[in-house]
């Protein structure tokens, strides 16, 4: 597998592709296209669940659930014109304790 370049310093996202090999690494008795058939359907799960409108709880890394936002009145910020912005429902996550407490360092 190709390594992309790292600038010292620059934080360094993960794709799902990397997400996939690195759980195969990790677990030589699987297949990779089995792998990334449970990452899938693990993703899938979540969106089909939220589409529903359900909460999706994974205990000590967080929970993901829709947020409502209500129609309002916004602004178009290049030309100051008002415009109509219409209700619409975004995703939320709300992080756990356990990887809340990982990322400041007390675990």
């Amino acid at each position: 597998m190709a390594r992309t370049y790292r600038h010292p310093g620059r934080k360094k996202n993960m794709i799902r592709s990397e997400l996939i090999q690195k759980i195969a690494d990790e677990n030589p008795h699987l297949y990779q296209r089995d792998v990334e058939r449970i990452v899938n359907t693990v993703f899938e799960e979540v969106t089909d669940a939220m589409a529903r409108g359900d909460r999706v709880e994974l205990r000590g890394f967080g929970a993901f659930s829709v947020k409502k936002r209500d129609a309002r009145v916004g602004r178009n910020p290049r030309t100051g014109e008002t415009v109509n912005v219409e209700e619409k429902h975004v995703p939320f996550f709300k992080t756990g304790k356990l990887l809340r407490d990982r990322l400041n360092g007390k675990a």
